[in-house]
């Protein structure tokens, strides 16, 4: 049985997550599985992500992402969580090196945090 995003599971998230509107771009294939594919990322979160594609793969399924942040390259295996239909993936990061998660992943979403702050944009008073 597949698992179906709901409101509700978002509020079992253990970390938050950033809205990427513009995306990011992901590569990521089956752990048992040669055909890469490119996907757009929705959300990133230091937990995991959310990818964009007609046709998820099935909870469960094991996978190998690579994808770029400000910072640098991160590579990351993950865990298909919850799939949209048509929509795409929710995925949790199972292996990550360290350097590239604690580092790389956190500066990444602490920059699009301030970038989106209110404060952090000029003001046009005359």
């Amino acid at each position: 049985m597949q698992y179906v995003a709901e409101e509700p599971a978002r509020q079992m998230r253990r970390y938050p997550r950033i809205s990427l509107p513009k995306g990011m771009n992901v590569s990521w294939h089956g752990a048992d599985c040669d055909l890469q594919l490119f996907s757009r990322v929705q959300t990133l979160g230091m937990g995991g992500l959310f990818i964009s594609t007609p046709n998820p793969p099935p909870v469960g399924t094991k996978l190998r992402l690579a994808f770029e942040v400000p910072s640098g390259s991160v590579r990351a295996e993950a865990m298909v969580r919850n799939i949209v239909p048509g929509g795409g993936l929710g995925v949790e990061f199972t292996r990550m090196d360290l350097g590239d998660l604690a580092a790389k992943v956190a500066e990444s979403i602490a920059a699009l945090r301030f970038l989106r702050s209110p404060l952090s944009r000029p003001s046009c008073s005359k």
